[in-house]
């Protein structure tokens, strides 16, 4: 079976985890294609996009189009979904696998997985457990295909808006306690945490000390 991998953004943490799930899916003797260009995709059974940044559009040319949303689907449709949540101190997060739609967000519902966190964990570790769901949701997919059940999205839909640098901004006014969610969710070298002080722009970085 002809299984492609679409992540358009060159510099994502999702591709090492893109790879390994393309390792995993040609020891089950599939087909597997990767790729960051949308033009590259051909007509066949499942697409995989992954971390894009731009919608894809022919969603026709593959009988299945997945997509993982790390949200209760249809709350926390949108931009950095696990992001936000950990920001408004969240410790299960849930993995959805949806099918992708013309509509952002609002495919049907194939699977669910829960993340639990303990509160501690730095971005890094955030990634390597949605990452790790990421695989676990594609790869059961695959495995049950093409019996897959799914369901439709119902309830209350909101929104999460995309990020931007000056929401990694640190209040000098409040304690680490109160701003501990922002600083863990940022990132060192990408979008550090930062702050002004006396009309200068300090940036802080977190580690976490084993």
């Amino acid at each position: 079976m002809l299984i492609q991998i679409l992540c358009d953004n060159l510099n994502s943490w999702i591709i090492p985890y893109a790879l390994q799930l393309k390792t995993l899916l040609e020891q089950l003797n599939h087909d597997v294609k990767f790729t960051h260009k949308h033009k590259d995709i051909v007509g066949g059974e499942i697409l995989m996009l992954l971390s894009c940044e731009k919608l894809f559009k022919d969603l026709n040319l593959n009988k299945h189009n997945l997509v993982v949303h790390e949200s209760a689907l249809p709350q926390g449709k949108g931009w950095s979904p696990l992001t936000w949540q950990i920001i408004e101190g969240k410790n299960e997060i849930p993995i959805t696998l949806i099918e992708a739609t013309e509509q952002v967000d609002a495919g049907d519902i194939y699977d669910q997985k829960i993340i639990h966190l303990e509160g501690h964990e730095l971005v890094d570790e955030l990634r390597m457990k949605q990452g790790e769901a990421t695989i676990q949701l594609l790869l059961n997919f695959v495995n049950k295909y093409p019996n897959n059940k799914r369901t439709q999205q119902h309830g209350e839909e909101s929104f999460y808006p995309r990020r931007k640098p000056e929401q990694s901004k640190l209040d000098i006014n409040k304690t680490i306690a109160e701003q501990f969610n922002l600083l863990r969710v940022c990132d060192n070298e990408r979008y550090p945490a930062w702050f002004e002080m006396n009309g200068k722009k300090f940036i802080i970085k977190v580690e976490k000390v084993s």
